[in-house]
C-alpha cells in the first residue's frame, strides 16, 4: 500500500512491484574492447538472483574485438546476448534491447563505468520504495590521470555542472534526471522509448517526458556507480559541445526545459558576446567587458581552489581552466543546436510507446 501512495507523487499510480522482479540489463557498446568484458562481468556478478537477470550487449557494429569478447562471454553465460545496432547511437541501442526485453525493470549500464555488486538490488529497492518510474545513483567520477583528477574536482562543483543533482553523491530525492537509470517497464509504456534520433542528452530528454506525463525520477544514495571522465581538454570540449546541442534539441522538441540550469552557459556566452560587440561600437562599454571577464576569472579561480583536494592543490589552475572550457563548449553547442534543429526537430514524430503487456 505504501508504494501505491508514493507513486502518486508524480500523478501516476503504478501497480506494486514485486520484491524480486525480473531485470533486463542493457549495455550499449561501440569499439569497447578495453572495457566491455569488465562491465559485462559486473552485470553478471550482481548480488541478485541470477535466474532473474538477462543481459543485452547492443553493439554498433564495432570493428575491434568488442563483439568477439561478448560472444565468448555469452558462450560462458547464456543470460548474455549480443544484439546488433546498425544505427550505432546509444538511444537506438536502448530501444532495440527494450523491445526484446522480458524484464519488469530495465537497467541501463554504461561500458565506461564500474558498478557496485549491489547496483541492481539497490535500484529495485528504490523503485519499490519510491514509486518512481526511473531511479539512479550519482555519477561518481574516478581518475587515472592528472587531468582527470582536475576534472573530477570541477565536476563536483556547482560552477562546473550548474548544481546538477545527479552529480551529488550526498543527494537523495526526486530529481529532474539521473545518469543512465533503472526503469520500470511502465515508463516506456507511458512516456515512450528513447528518442531514436537523439545522439546526446537522450537520458535527460526521456526523463523530461516521464515527468511531463505524470511519472517521477528518483536519485538514491544507495545506488553506487563510478565512471572515468574525459582525459583531455579537447575531448572535454567536444563532449560538452555535444551536450549543448542535445539540450537545444530537447528544448525545441519539447518546447521547454525542466529548469533554466542547462541554458546558463548559453546565456553567459550571449552576455559576453553582447558586451564584446558593445565595446567595439562604443569604447565606454569596454570597462564593463573587462570587469565582467575579471570577475569571472576571479570567481572560477576561487572556486577551483575551494573544490580541489588539499593534497592536489597544485591542480587548482588546471581546474580553473576547465571551467571556461565546459561553459564555452556547452554554450556554443547550445547555439549550434538551436540553428541546426530549428524547425526540423519539432516535425519529427514522438518516440513510439512500448506496448503494454
Amino acid at each position: 500500500m505504501d508504494e501505491c501512495v508514493a507513486s502518486q507523487r508524480g500523478g501516476v499510480v503504478v501497480r506494486p512491484l514485486g520484491e524480486r522482479p525480473f531485470c533486463s540489463i542493457v549495455i550499449p557498446s561501440y569499439q569497447e574492447e578495453d572495457h566491455i568484458e569488465s562491465v559485462v562481468r559486473a552485470a553478471a556478478a550482481q548480488h541478485y538472483p541470477p535466474e532473474l537477470i538477462e543481459i543485452f550487449v547492443v553493439d554498433g557494429r564495432s570493428t575491434d574485438r568488442t563483439r568477439e569478447i561478448v560472444r565468448r562471454l555469452a558462450a560462458e553465460d547464456p543470460r548474455i546476448q549480443l544484439l546488433d545496432n546498425p544505427d550505432r547511437i546509444q538511444s537506438a541501442a536502448m530501444n532495440i534491447a527494450i523491445k526484446r526485453s522480458r524484464g519488469e525493470v530495465i537497467v541501463r549500464m554504461d561500458a565506461h563505468a564500474e558498478y557496485d555488486p549491489g547496483y541492481v538490488a539497490a535500484s529495485v529497492a528504490a523503485l519499490r520504495r519510491t514509486g518512481a518510474l526511473n531511479v539512479g545513483g550519482a555519477a561518481r567520477p574516478r581518475a587515472r590521470t592528472r587531468f582527470q583528477r582536475a576534472l573530477c574536482a570541477a565536476l563536483m562543483s556547482p560552477v562546473g555542472v550548474g548544481n546538477s543533482a545527479y552529480r551529488d553523491p550526498s543527494r537523495e530525492g526526486f530529481v529532474e534526471s539521473v545518469w543512465n537509470g533503472s526503469f520500470r517497464r511502465e515508463a516506456f509504456e507511458l512516456a515512450g522509448l528513447y528518442d531514436p534520433a537523439a545522439r546526446t542528452n537522450e537520458d535527460a530528454e526521456l526523463n523530461q517526458r516521464i515527468i511531463e506525463r505524470g511519472g517521477s525520477v528518483y536519485l538514491s544514495r544507495d545506488i553506487i556507480v563510478y565512471y572515468y571522465p574525459r582525459s583531455s581538454l579537447g575531448a572535454l570540449f567536444r563532449q560538452y559541445f555535444s551536450y549543448g546541442m542535445g539540450r537545444a534539441r530537447t528544448l525545441l522538441r519539447r518546447g521547454k526545459l525542466l529548469s533554466v540550469r542547462p541554458m546558463l552557459p548559453f546565456m553567459w556566452l550571449c552576455g559576453l558576446v553582447a558586451l564584446t560587440a558593445a565595446s567595439l561600437i562604443d569604447a565606454r562599454a569596454l570597462p564593463m567587458l573587462e570587469a565582467a571577464v575579471l570577475v569571472y576569472m576571479l570567481a572560477t579561480f576561487v572556486e577551483a581552489v575551494r573544490v580541489t583536494p588539499r593534497k592536489d592543490l597544485f591542480l587548482a589552475p588546471l581546474v580553473a581552466a576547465i571551467f571556461p572550457v565546459m561553459h564555452a563548449a556547452h554554450g556554443l553547442g547550445f547555439a549550434a543546436g538551436l540553428v541546426k534543429h530549428a524547425g526540423s526537430s519539432v516535425r519529427e514524430p514522438e518516440p513510439e510507446r512500448l506496448a503494454a503487456r
